[in-house]
């Protein structure tokens, strides 16, 4: 059961069956009569988690995977990896606390971790700007990928930001000028590189280290070149309920869409109610798909690699019009070719 600090609305019927289910399993009297009940109550429970979490509209996947319960990359560094040694320092500016990197192993391989970070609590929220990254964060994790090819070993990248730093200082010191030459490096570093949306991927924040040879999302997460919030408020001059729900459907941020149109190249399951309510079982889902990857990455000749990457963001937002659905998979394979 998740804990209840953060509760979404469209989980209350949920919790008003777990809630349920904990008060007859705390009874001392377990009666025939109870145990019976109990389990009438978990298959209803498991009904309703599929039934609520299969019709979420885009802007509800929102509010999922903007969960405050939701792991974080501190959470899946202590679930998935053996170890970490985290790395510190743009040797330029700072230490942004907004993006962590570090070496770590998963299993046999040696990674170099890249990852944002949102924070737990107030404190710690406050301390990684709520995971937005200053330059300095991304001139750290550039720095930290070059050592990572230097010795030949893999890079995975966890995104899950809002966006890049807006503040005036941050823009000072490059901001924008920093994201495009971390693409830029990724685009052409001589080492494996995976990505995984593990929650919110939003605008360039999460593009500066989204550059890779495989980038996939969690179920539930999301991945937009900006909020619905933001987007409502350029487009109808607002940001209200209505607004952010049309915002959300016409950006195509869930997973779902961003699968079929190209732009992410898998989808990992999530726990039966989002990685919220289960955080060691979708830790053990990314842990799967990235040995997966390892094992099929590592090892590929650098060129073939380098070429392949390029070809697939090359790839990225072409389209042609007025194809029916039937004809997508000759389109996609089309494209592809050229």
């Amino acid at each position: 059961m998740a804990t209840n600090d953060h509760r979404l609305s469209i989980e209350q019927p949920i919790y008003e069956l777990e809630e349920r289910i904990d008060r007859l399993a705390r009874l001392a009297d377990q009666s025939t009569e109870t145990r019976n009940e109990l389990s009438r109550l978990r298959r209803e429970l498991t009904s309703k988690k599929k039934e609520v979490f299969a019709k979420l509209t885009p802007m509800e996947t929102v509010l999922v995977a903007r969960h405050l319960n939701r792991p974080m990359t501190t959470d899946y560094l202590e679930l998935v990896f053996d170890e970490f040694v985290e790395l510190h320092g743009d040797k330029t500016f700072g230490d942004d606390r907004a993006i962590r990197t570090g070496w770590a192993k998963l299993d046999n391989y040696k990674v170099m971790i890249v990852g944002h970070q949102r924070g737990k609590n107030l404190k710690e929220r406050n301390t990684c700007y709520f995971g937005c990254a200053h330059p300095e964060g991304y001139r750290k994790a550039m720095a930290k990928m070059k050592l990572a090819a230097k010795f030949g070993l893999p890079v995975i990248c966890l995104i899950d930001t809002p966006g890049a730093y807006p503040g005036i200082g941050a823009e000072e010191r490059g901001q924008a000028q920093v994201i495009a030459q971390s693409m830029f490096e990724m685009s052409r570093l001589p080492t494996p590189i995976i990505c995984v949306v593990i929650g919110e991927g939003g605008s360039g924040g999460a593009l500066g280290i989204g550059v890779g040879d495989r980038v996939a999302m969690l179920q539930y997460s999301v991945y937009s070149v900006i909020s619905p919030e933001g987007c409502a408020g350029i487009l109808w001059r607002g940001g209200g309920e209505e607004n952010r729900r049309k915002a959300a459907e016409a950006l195509k941020i869930t997973s779902k869409d961003l699968l079929a149109l190209g732009v992410v190249d898998d989808v990992i399951s999530e726990p039966l109610g989002g990685a919220h309510r289960n955080a060691h079982l979708a830790a053990s889902y990314v842990k799967l798909y990235l040995r997966g990857q390892l094992r099929e990455l590592v090892g590929k000749p650098i060129t073939e690699l380098l070429d392949a990457r390029y070809r697939r963001f090359r790839r990225l937002g072409q389209f042609l019009e007025g194809t029916s659905e039937a004809d997508a998979p000759m389109v996609a394979n089309t494209m592809a070719e050229s």
